[in-house]
């Protein structure tokens, strides 16, 4: 069967059906739109149709590779993490803008996950010393693969929010909590990635608040703390990084114009 006929018969989106069938292949995925007519082994063909049957029941291609993109690294993934999502990307902006390049500080990562923003953060402020918390063994493994890979140095640790540092601060702490609601439509959609690090209560803010009543003792003077969250719960962030007494309180949208990482300054 050629890669043409392959990529029909998968029922796909195209450019998902590329990624899954160059990387059963073997083959980057330009050269399957240079040479359509090639013809691939038989190996390859039922492991592509294995991963597309999978995927048309929802699973993500990212579980599917073991892999996904995040800023400019590529992460390990599995069902103990979330799949990094671009918007996520929007965090790490905010916080590389507040670290000076050519001088220590200390940053704080709640929920690490995969790893994903305390890496990209340490990979690009290679002088901050990094601390990365999860609550979950299994997703502390798949990050410290990462950073292992990416020869980057954080100090990974297991706990609930804060635990893990009672008595230290730091310049900067950054979270991408659980922010959905229960009962949210969307879960539906998101049933492959693991719940904990996706549902928050009944309005999707339980672990902001967490965050937000506690962070207060965690800052440095003049300290940041920026939180993403979701669509519409701007306002509600807001108010509860006001209530723990951060100044300089502010929303920033994302590429969509959804108001994203809501954060202060102490």
């Amino acid at each position: 069967m050629t890669v043409a006929e392959a990529l029909r018969r998968s029922g796909l989106a195209p450019r998902e059906a590329r990624l899954l069938l160059a990387a059963a292949a073997g083959l980057a995925p330009a050269s399957l739109i240079a040479r359509p007519e090639r013809e691939l082994a038989p190996a390859a063909l039922r492991r592509f149709f294995a991963w597309s049957a999978r995927r048309a029941q929802g699973e993500p291609v990212a579980y599917l590779l073991g892999r996904k993109a995040f800023y400019d690294l590529e992460l390990e993934v599995d069902p103990a993490v979330l799949v990094p999502r671009p918007e996520t990307e929007l965090l790490v902006e905010l916080a590389l803008a507040r670290l000076a390049p050519d001088s220590p500080s200390t940053v704080l990562d709640l929920g690490t996950g995969s790893g994903a923003v305390a890496l990209a953060v340490k990979r690009h402020r290679p002088r901050a010393r990094v601390v990365a918390v999860d609550a979950s063994e299994r997703a502390l493994a798949v990050a410290r693969r990462n950073a292992a890979r990416l020869g980057l140095t954080v100090d990974f640790r297991c706990g609930s929010w804060f635990e893990p540092v009672a008595g230290e601060r730091f310049d900067l702490v950054l979270a991408n909590p659980p922010y959905v609601a229960e009962g949210d439509p969307h879960l539906v959609e998101l049933r492959y990635e693991p719940r904990e690090a996706l549902v928050a209560g009944a309005d999707g803010l339980e672990a902001i608040r967490k965050i937000a009543s506690a962070v207060g003792a965690f800052l440095v003077p003049g300290g940041w703390c920026l939180l993403e969250h979701g669509a519409g719960q701007a306002a509600e962030v807001r108010a509860l990084l006001a209530r723990a007494g951060l100044r300089r309180i502010a929303t920033w949208p994302d590429l969509a114009g959804i108001g994203r990482v809501s954060g202060g300054t102490r």
